[in-house]
């Protein structure tokens, strides 16, 4: 079956109906291990996993043709030369490689007969998507109070964030998950970063005073009800995306694939819990936030 040339049109970064539920043309089908069918589509509402950064997990939702419904089992960034598809950790070229287009594979648990040229609706599980879009806007608002939070244990100028303060965030960042309401980010607190001039000394005991902080500096910039919204470069899967939110300090600008809430005030309330640990003799500090969405 024929492959697509260009990148998948994603709506999911849009606001409005078409974000959860849009129509779309069939491009290409194939099987794909254990029953599983993969579907190609010329655009999509559906938020796909992108495992080189596998933060915001995928939409959860439904492809409707001629009155059937398939199931997503998952919605995952893939590949192709043209020739072949390589999905989630199997894509070998990163984006914007010339001759590649960036795809969104759409995984249903068994076959569907569903055909190339068949025009279908994606529909996109709301509540599903509100609560990973509010973690994800918890997400970035809460690295930059931390950051905030952080700020006077640099004695050497690193790169700055969007705000304009020491990004700890960028420096020292290991992993972050998107979960329902909330976030989990795990940084590294090696020798690298102490070299950069990031003081450890003395944290444990201060933990419950920078969560207070970063707590406080959440709530205030909540209270503030800033509007959110993502700016883009093009509608195509690869195109660059950037969360851009208005907050007291300034305007902050942030590359992000995600989805998110349109406001500040959405997420209700806010709070930040620190603890530190070990990982193969490296501390590492992990950073819980939870939002009370309304």
């Amino acid at each position: 079956m024929p492959l697509p040339s260009t990148d998948t049109v994603v709506l999911y970064p849009t606001t409005g109906a078409e974000s959860l539920r849009a129509d779309g043309v069939v491009l290409h089908v194939q099987p794909y291990g254990d029953g599983r069918e993969l579907v190609l589509l010329d655009r999509t509402p559906a938020h796909p996993v992108d495992l080189a950064w596998p933060d915001q997990g995928s939409d959860a939702g439904s492809i409707l043709v001629d009155g059937r419904e398939a199931s997503l089992l998952d919605v995952v960034v893939g590949a192709t030369d043209g020739t072949n598809l390589f999905v989630g950790d199997d894509v070998p070229v990163r984006r914007g490689t010339e001759g590649w287009a960036f795809v969104v594979v759409h995984v249903l648990a068994e076959p569907s007969r569903i055909a190339v040229g068949d025009e279908v609706v994606v529909s996109v599980d709301a509540a599903h998507r509100r609560a990973l879009s509010a973690g994800h806007t918890l997400c970035h608002v809460a690295s930059l109070a931390l950051n905030a939070a952080f700020a006077d244990r640099w004695s050497k100028p690193v790169r700055e964030d969007a705000l304009g303060r020491p990004d700890f965030d960028h420096e020292a960042i290991q992993s972050s998950t998107i979960v329902p309401d909330g976030s989990v980010d795990v940084f590294r607190l090696n020798k690298s970063l102490r070299r950069k001039g990031f003081a450890t000394e003395g944290l444990d005991d201060a933990l419950d005073a920078v969560a207070s902080a970063a707590t406080a500096t959440l709530l205030e910039w909540i209270a503030t009800d800033a509007p959110v919204h993502i700016e883009r470069e093009g509608d195509g899967l690869s195109d660059p995306r950037y969360w851009v939110c208005e907050l007291p300090g300034g305007i902050a600008r942030i590359a992000c694939g995600g989805t998110h809430l349109s406001s500040l005030g959405e997420l209700g309330g806010a709070s930040v819990a620190l603890e530190l640990g070990d990982d193969a003799g490296t501390t590492t500090l992990t950073m819980r936030c939870s939002a009370a969405t309304r």
